[in-house]
């Protein structure tokens, strides 16, 4: 934690004080408790020691398995239209033909692509890499 975000915890944390309380539920002759703000040890001195003032590798995460999906569009329906469909029904969605396609990590929209044909398999073919700082307002235009 830096200094601003540590000297922020201290500014914000209330001292000590007795609670005492006379609501419904609460037995008003019950002694006072004591309310004290949590004590953190300041570790800002000594991460940047830890890796020398570099960053952390993230080899530890390089194995971590993520889910991949590829959205092609979606339709909003009712409980009753939903019941109707049957083999054969055809349900239009949201996405025009030739739109790029919505690529998802974990659910969080990272890229747009299209899909492609990869040795008689479908593969996605991306056309734009979403930037970190741009995903949440992208994720909020799709809503």
């Amino acid at each position: 934690m830096d200094e601003n975000a540590s000297e922020a915890m201290q500014s914000t944390t209330a001292p000590a004080t007795e609670v005492a309380s006379d609501k419904a539920g609460v037995d008003p002759n019950a002694s006072a408790v004591s309310v004290q703000p949590p004590e953190f040890e300041d570790t800002s001195k000594t991460s940047g020691a830890a890796t020398n003032g570099r960053h952390p590798s993230l080899d530890i995460v390089l194995d971590v398995p993520v889910t991949l999906t590829l959205e092609v569009g979606s339709a909003t329906m009712s409980v009753g239209e939903l019941l109707k469909l049957g083999q054969g029904a055809v349900v239009e969605l949201d996405r025009a033909v030739g739109e790029p396609l919505d690529v998802m990590v974990n659910g969080a929209l990272v890229a747009h692509g299209e899909i492609v044909l990869v040795n008689d398999k479908f593969g996605i073919r991306l056309t734009s890499i979403i930037e970190p700082a741009g995903r949440s307002s992208a994720e909020k235009q799709k809503s």
